[in-house]
């Protein structure tokens, strides 16, 4: 009799945190839009990949290059509720982690935000996100959170370190690069990554 009350228990679990992250998915677009963010580029298109790390459109389109980052959060979330609260269903851990990613992207659009992101070297221009842009980042956030459930430790941090070192290449800034620059901008930094 105890296995029907475990499978039910489970079902209802996963049913309500899907309510749940549909409703933070909401109410961040929500917050976005009423914070004048625009619902997708400007351009008139909704893009899967856009390129060009710094160029008008970043932060625009579905993906880029900053959204290897938003997986990145997906991992790193999963690892400190991991931590913090073990005993806890994973479903109640994704929508936390889900609740902290919309907090983010809310704070990350906010104008205090983005004038401290443009004294990087590499977001001069930039100028927030569109809300499509960051629902896709909270998406990109959710498969790095369950792809740290489904895989072995050691996958997750090969996962971190290839996505940190591959885009570090690529364009001159990762999420250690870019935390840095949020919490401290560094000249050494900002003249490494315009190939200084």
């Amino acid at each position: 009799m105890a296995e029907p009350t475990v499978k039910w228990y489970r079902q209802r679990s996963f049913v309500l945190c899907v309510l749940i992250v549909a409703g933070i998915l909401a109410f961040q677009a929500g917050v976005l839009a009423a914070m004048g963010r625009v619902p997708i580029c400007t351009c008139g298109l909704v893009k899967f990949w856009y390129p060009d790390s710094s160029g008008p459109e970043t932060s625009q389109h579905l993906t880029d290059w900053y959204t290897f980052s938003h997986i990145l959060h997906g991992l790193i979330f999963y690892f400190l509720l991991w931590l913090v609260a073990p005993r806890m269903p994973f479903w109640w851990r994704l929508a936390i982690a889900v609740g902290v990613e919309a907090v983010w992207e809310i704070a990350e659009n906010t104008p205090m935000v983005i004038d401290r992101y443009r004294q990087s070297a590499l977001a001069e221009g930039y100028f927030g996100d569109s809300i499509v842009n960051s629902l896709a980042d909270t998406f990109a956030a959710i498969t790095g959170f369950v792809f740290a459930r489904l895989s072995p430790v050691w996958a997750s941090i090969a996962l971190l370190l290839v996505f940190e070192l591959f885009v570090a290449y690529m364009i001159r800034d990762n999420l250690t690069l870019n935390i840095i620059q949020l919490i401290h901008p560094t000249e050494a930094i900002s003249r490494w990554q315009v190939g200084g």
